[in-house]
């Protein structure tokens, strides 16, 4: 295997993908526009136009030749308060029903031993502690932190509810840490994130497979290949409330997810939703047939080797045959795979999700169609290994909603638009972190620049124990 294969396992960053971005989403969004409102169909974006734009444009266009931060964070907060970390445990959702363990995901020991020298953890609570409690852990204290909280702040305000109780909980914990922080902080995370975390035994081999067998695949193009990230799902179609083309069945089925997985947010008396609005503000998921005319408007032909990363695409036959029509070539963990190989994780989505992690780190190019913690996690561990610069598309989606809105644009005026797209996207090379951005985004200098380590732990005289939302601590 190739020598980024070989240290993938000592910085492997990662991700509950599907199950902790959504997770993390959902407690962290305020759902503030959901009931119907009709428009006119003459509004732009009111109707999907994708496949007519398609249909007009295919005869040209073939003849012509793109949860990770919560224990990341928690580690850094309990070694700075010199608290006992609780290995880190993950919900079970009824949507995604993945009831995967941290060992399940993450090799655990390796977690432990890579941060023994800066945070002791265990794997958990104490039954002399939990006693207190009635072995109850929601009689644990519960300290509500302010979103995006300094490290001053933990000191400051939680310490000393710690101190008293000895054990606290930190629910929710997703984004509780501010993004700016000192460097002996920053170091936390960055060891937490690109050394502590690496995938367990299974996912890890798995996933090399899978990348030499990708490679292999592209022999003859040097075993160079774009990797896209699409996220067509039902449950992230039926979340972000846009309207595709299966009209009034359609909305009916829509509906029915939204109330099965989010009951009453989606129709609170007063609220609306606004599918022509949340087209055009770009926060629709790409269909597969968009990806594939915005791939090949780039420069990626026929003969461009493509992986696909995805969960369960929703109507997948209907959906998925455009794409495999522009892309011949294409393939996924499905089609690299044998039934065998892939039967111990198709009923886990964050395993299943991890494997297309470890095939797009690698990949030539990467392609982000939608936001979300896969995307931004995926983008800082690409700058981590490629020297800042994260090779990857992200298509501005607004642009793309206008152009997609219009099937009378000719393919070189659709092409010129892409081609710009893409450089834009493409040009960015080094981008170091400034104040406000994530570090597990933009890596460096942080993670990639030799610093002193310095020990800033808080001095305390007792041993003290939280429990965080994913984690105790």
């Amino acid at each position: 295997m190739s020598l980024l294969l070989k240290r993938r396992r000592l910085c492997l960053s990662a991700p509950l993908l599907y199950v902790s971005v959504l997770l993390i989403f959902i407690e962290t969004v305020s759902y503030d526009i959901f009931s119907v409102v009709k428009l006119r169909h003459t509004t732009p974006g009111s109707v999907y136009r994708s496949p007519l734009l398609y249909a007009n444009l295919r005869s040209e266009m073939d003849s012509d030749t793109s949860s990770l931060d919560s224990i990341c964070n928690a580690v850094a907060v309990a070694a700075y308060l010199n608290a006992t970390l609780i290995i880190p445990y993950f919900r079970f959702h009824s949507i995604w029903r993945d009831s995967s363990k941290f060992s399940d995901i993450y090799d655990e020991d390796h977690f432990v031993e890579t941060l023994e020298q800066d945070v002791r953890m265990v794997k958990r609570v104490p039954g002399y502690i939990m006693e207190r409690f009635h072995y109850n852990l929601s009689n644990v204290y519960n300290f509500r932190i302010q979103a995006w909280s300094s490290i001053n702040y933990y000191k400051d305000t939680v310490l000393a509810k710690l101190l008293e109780e000895k054990i606290i909980r930190l629910s929710p914990f997703a984004n509780r840490l501010s993004t700016d922080a000192p460097p002996h902080v920053q170091r936390l995370r960055c060891l937490a994130n690109y050394q502590a975390l690496r995938f367990s035994d299974p996912i890890e081999t798995l996933g090399e497979l899978l990348v030499e067998r990708m490679k292999r695949h592209t022999a003859k193009n040097g075993g160079k290949y774009a990797s896209v990230h699409l996220r067509f799902e039902e449950d992230m179609v039926a979340f972000s409330c846009c309207v595709y083309d299966s009209g009034e069945q359609e909305k009916l089925h829509m509906d029915g997810v939204r109330e099965r997985g989010w009951k009453g947010k989606f129709t609170r008396r007063g609220h609306v939703i606004i599918p022509e609005a949340i087209r055009l503000n770009g926060s629709c998921p790409l269909t597969p047939l968009e990806v594939g005319l915005m791939l090949r408007g780039m420069g990626f032909g026929k003969s461009s080797f493509v992986y696909l990363a995805s969960g369960k695409i929703l109507d997948s036959e209907k959906y998925m045959a455009p794409l495999l029509e522009m892309f011949p070539l294409l393939q996924t963990k499905e089609t690299l795979m044998s039934t065998e190989e892939l039967a111990p994780f198709e009923k886990y989505s964050s395993r299943m999700a991890a494997i297309d992690y470890t095939v797009c780190l690698h990949g030539e190019v990467f392609v982000a169609t939608q936001g979300g913690n896969f995307v931004q996690v995926l983008l800082g561990h690409r700058r981590y290994l490629y020297g800042g610069d994260a090779r990857t598309i992200r298509p501005d989606k607004r642009k793309l909603a206008v152009l997609f809105d219009n099937p009378n644009i000719g393919w070189e005026n659709f092409k010129k638009e892409m081609v710009s797209m893409r450089e834009k996207s493409m040009s960015k090379g080094l981008q170091l972190r400034r104040p406000g951005d994530s570090i597990y985004s933009f890596p460096c200098p942080d993670c990639m620049c030799k610093a002193k380590s310095v020990d800033a732990r808080v001095d305390v005289s007792h041993s003290v124990t939280t429990y965080s939302h994913y984690t105790f601590l």
